[in-house]
Formats: C-alpha cells, structure tokens, sequence
C-alpha cells in the first residue's frame, strides 16, 4: 500500500470505531508490555475497542506515528481524537479521566465507579 491509501485507511479505521487502540500484537495476545497495559486499560472501563495490530502491518506501524506525529506505539483514539500513549493513558485511567471522556463522547461501557 502507498503512504497515501495507509493515512486514508488510518484515518477509516478511527473514523469507523469508536475507540481504537494501534498495539503491538492484538488484545487477547499484546506482544509488549506497553500495548498489555493500554489493552488492560481499556478492558477494565468495559469499553469495546478496536485493536489494530501494528505488528501485521509495517505501512501502518510508521503510518500512525506519522498521523499523530506520535513516536511510540500503542496510541489510543478516542472517538476521531488522539488521546496518547501508555503513560498518558495511565495517568488518566487513574485520575479517572480517561472513564469522564468515555461518559463525556457517549461510549457505552460496563464499569461504574462505587
């Protein structure tokens, strides 16, 4: 695929999910820690997500960092918009910020807080 058809592909792939997260490996089988953290995350908001294996794909392994000029992989996108990686992900998962913008975009999920 060119760069071209990868961006556009990319830019599908998160139009037509609501969350999507680009992992190495998938997420029943995370080929690095990182992207087991991210996947973990997100399993225990009780979100459905897309996981886009990078791994599979070399185009989409250098095109997403180049789409989100981001360096590292995994990246989260939520709703259309980048959120970060593990770290930042983290972060919010803890400061429960990461389940105020699944609430605030309208994203079914199964956790509730209490």
């Amino acid at each position: 695929m060119s760069a071209d058809a990868t961006q556009a592909l990319i830019a599908k792939t998160i139009a037509d999910n609501d969350i999507v997260l680009f992992m190495k490996g998938t997420r029943q089988f995370p080929q690095c820690g990182f992207s087991a953290t991210a996947a973990k995350i997100l399993d225990h908001l009780g979100v459905q997500f897309k996981d886009v294996n990078v791994l599979d794909d070399m185009g989409i392994r250098d095109g997403i960092k180049a789409f989100s000029n981001w360096p590292t992989i995994p990246q989260l996108y939520v709703k259309g918009e980048f959120v970060g990686g593990c770290d930042i992900m983290r972060e919010m998962f803890q400061a429960g910020e990461l389940h105020d913008l699944i609430c605030q975009k309208g994203i079914p999920h199964t956790h509730h807080h209490g």
